[in-house]
């Protein structure tokens, strides 16, 4: 497969590439290891209980996402047409390998849109998320009680980073699932699962549904939060060598774009079961 660039395309390849090596070789005498790491930008609010502090960077970077796929999602509507682009056939490929997965899984047709909508939009944020954790950018840390902020020594900070972000997202999952399941089977339906195949079984059962959005969760942070400060490390460690570059590869995008799909397989699993 050869890629085809552009006249403009090249232009912009060289300049970015050009100031980033121009970057890191001015940075390169004076580089060390960033403070910071590990800790998380915290800010006190009024609201009670578990929504007393929340984590600055995780909202900024989702409303960041949330923008990004929103200008994509006008972009791609504009440039509709019968005879596809090299960004439309992109974004077609995409969104048609991810219905091809539900409508597979997904033992009621007519559940399987609605399901789709969901996932997708699940996959679609997860994984720029988690790429964002392979790309240099901009950080912020709390240290020493004065925000630290790092231009280019680590990557852009991912919202899947945060437990909270995944914790999330896993709850809506376990909801989801129960919401297509009423729908389809009906509440009394529904609510018998929870006995089956004995009464007996009932605290074993809500057990065994309040485990499955805490494996959710925590495959994802720790894959991406765990992996990026083991990255982080490695490179420090190899900062004058190519392997930052391999391993920022492989955790950032290799290991991102892969956990964005386990975690989008694990949902549709989870829906898929709830609907046998």
């Amino acid at each position: 497969m050869k890629l085809h660039f552009s006249k403009g395309e090249k232009i912009f390849l060289v300049i970015f590439l050009s100031f980033y090596f121009a970057f890191a070789l001015w940075n390169a005498s004076s580089v060390q290891f960033p403070e910071g790491v590990g800790l998380v930008w915290q800010i006190k609010t009024p609201m009670p209980s578990f929504l007393e502090t929340i984590n600055p960077m995780t909202v900024i970077m989702t409303i960041l996402i949330v923008i990004l796929w929103i200008l994509i999602g006008i972009r791609f509507k504009k440039q509709l047409s019968k005879i596809p682009s090299k960004f439309q056939s992109a974004i077609e490929l995409l969104l048609s390998f991810l219905y091809n997965l539900v409508e597979s899984t997904v033992p009621v047709s007519k559940l399987v849109k609605p399901v789709f909508y969901f996932v997708s939009t699940l996959f679609l944020f997860i994984v720029v998320a988690n790429v964002l954790g392979g790309i240099p950018g901009i950080t912020v840390s709390y240290v020493n009680n004065a925000l630290s902020i790092n231009f280019f020594t680590d990557t852009w900070y991912s919202p899947t980073a945060d437990l909270n972000t995944n914790v999330t997202y896993a709850v809506m999952v376990l909801i989801a699932s129960y919401v297509f399941s009423i729908k389809y089977k009906g509440f009394k339906e529904w609510s018998k699962g929870f006995l089956y195949p004995s009464p007996f079984m009932l605290p074993m059962n809500i057990l065994g549904e309040l485990s499955r959005p805490i494996s959710h969760s925590f495959r994802l942070f720790g894959n991406i939060g765990g992996g990026a400060l083991i990255a982080l490390m490695l490179c420090y460690l190899t900062k004058y060598t190519v392997v930052p570059v391999v391993i920022w590869g492989f955790f950032g995008f290799f290991i991102g774009v892969i956990q964005a799909y386990v975690f989008t397989i694990l949902a549709v699993a989870y829906i898929s079961a709830q609907l046998e």
